[in-house]
């Protein structure tokens, strides 16, 4: 943000003001108040992204490579992945996630606590029709202990985040958040969090295909029963522009001790195949053990399969170089 918003730029946009009264000002706190945030803006509706366009075009542009008048695409066809179950005792668990907002409602960052809570009334509904077992749990009458377990266990989401806090997004918290999941954990919804969902498929070990498949399915259950916010040009709007398109995230938790040692050559790889490197607890954490979180980086003007096929390729790349690396 602070790249690429000159005084002139900031002067010609300040007083500007989408539908649902989302400003300059409260795009760009969150990075005021975090210097050392990685984008440092955030969008309250759909009609930010083309109001302050001349902020956020160039910065969606440096960090997807994508210009103005590209075209998103999506495809969600499981069988297009190739070589997407990878047996290795190094990869401890998989996560595919997308984010998905309501169309006609606008973003965490702007919502009011009104509009959230009819956000949540519809997202529940919704996820009584699915055809796997599970349960919707409130944020707010959950128990404290079952709390900190569910976050102990990488299922749940939690406040604090200050990056998130200065984007407006911990408001009234925890009204009208909460957690579903299906009774394997395997599949788990977070309802308004940074997204107004987070729809997440996840396992034990590397059986890539099997997650992204239990995404799919139920991601097209909660299809027929929502209406998401997409953008033929930005594909799926989403409050942090580096979500924008697929909004996915296709990842592993992956031990490379020999690898950690070697961080040119680990970065090295991660950015021939587009991925991108956080510590075991995700984004802004450090790794334990030699464990990362390995996860696809290019999100817009990409599909889903291909955000998919980024991580599978540059994993099975990583676990070579690894297990090579000091014989």
């Amino acid at each position: 943000m602070k790249k690429h918003l000159t005084d002139e730029m900031y002067s010609n946009l300040k007083s500007f003001k989408t539908k649902s009264g989302y400003t300059l000002d409260m795009a760009i706190n969150s990075g005021i108040k975090n210097p050392d945030s990685s984008i440092g803006i955030y969008a309250g509706d759909e009609e930010s992204y083309t109001l302050f366009g001349d902020i956020f075009n160039p910065i969606i542009k440096e960090y997807h490579g994508f210009s103005k008048d590209d075209k998103h695409k999506t495809c969600l066809h499981v069988d297009d992945l190739r070589d997407a179950s990878i047996d290795d005792e190094a990869i401890i668990s998989t996560r595919i996630r997308v984010g998905r907002n309501l169309l006609d409602f606008p973003l965490g960052t702007n919502i009011s606590k009104k509009q959230r809570d009819e956000v949540e009334k519809r997202v529940i509904n919704a996820l009584k029709s699915l055809t796997c077992k599970g349960r919707y749990y409130s944020l707010e009458s959950m128990s404290k202990e079952d709390r900190e377990e569910l976050i102990k266990e990488h299922f749940l989401f939690k406040e604090g985040d200050r990056f998130l806090k200065f984007a407006g997004l911990n408001r009234d918290w925890p009204s009208s958040r909460g957690i579903y999941h299906n009774e394997e954990k395997t599949f788990l919804v977070w309802v308004n969090e940074e997204d107004q969902l987070r729809i997440i498929s996840m396992q034990k070990g590397g059986d890539i295909k099997e997650v992204f498949t239990r995404l799919v399915q139920f991601l097209n259950e909660l299809e027929q029963k929502l209406t998401f916010s997409y953008s033929k040009h930005l594909g799926f709007i989403t409050s942090c522009p580096t979500n924008l398109g697929t909004a996915m995230r296709a990842s592993v938790h992956v031990k490379l001790p020999n690898l950690s040692q070697d961080m040119p050559k680990f970065e090295s790889i991660c950015k021939k195949h587009h991925l991108q490197i956080r510590g075991i607890h995700g984004e802004h954490s450090k790794s334990e053990e030699g464990i990362f979180d390995i996860s696809n980086k290019r999100r817009l003007g990409v599909s889903e399969v291909e955000c998919v096929q980024d991580m599978v390729d540059g994993v099975r790349a990583l676990l070579h170089v690894e297990k090579n690396l000091y014989m």
